[in-house]
This record gives structure tokens, sequence and C-alpha cells, in this order.
């Protein structure tokens, strides 16, 4: 478990160190994303986006596991 933590930290810190570059990805444009923009509000749902990363992330752990 402690390891697991630590990469997840790692993992954390790298995001956070590429953000810049990593907001240039289209990423975050998909059809099911919702961005609502209206004066003194803003929102920024990611749904399909999060979907992505989820379907992606269980196919790499299903593989891994073997």
């Amino acid at each position: 478990m402690r390891t697991l933590l630590i990469a997840a930290g790692i993992v954390l810190l790298l995001a956070g160190l590429l953000w810049p570059w990593l907001t240039r990805l289209p990423f975050g444009t998909l059809p099911s994303d919702i961005r609502i923009d209206r004066p003194g509000f803003r929102l920024y749902a990611p749904l399909g986006t999060c979907l992505l990363i989820s379907i992606v992330l269980t196919l790499i752990a299903w593989l891994w596991r073997g």
C-alpha cells in the first residue's frame, strides 16, 4: 500500500508540473463535456473525458492482471 501511495503521489506531482503542456492536449473537448460560461459564473464538467480516462485505466488494469 505504501508503494502505491508513493507512486500515486509521484504521478500527481508530475501532472502538476506538466499542467501547462497538458492543457494543450485535445482532451476536454469531447461532445459530452459540459461547459457553461455566463457573466459571473463558469461551470466545466468533463463527463466524457472522465469516462474515457476511466475506460482506458480499467483496460490497463485488466490487462496488467492478465
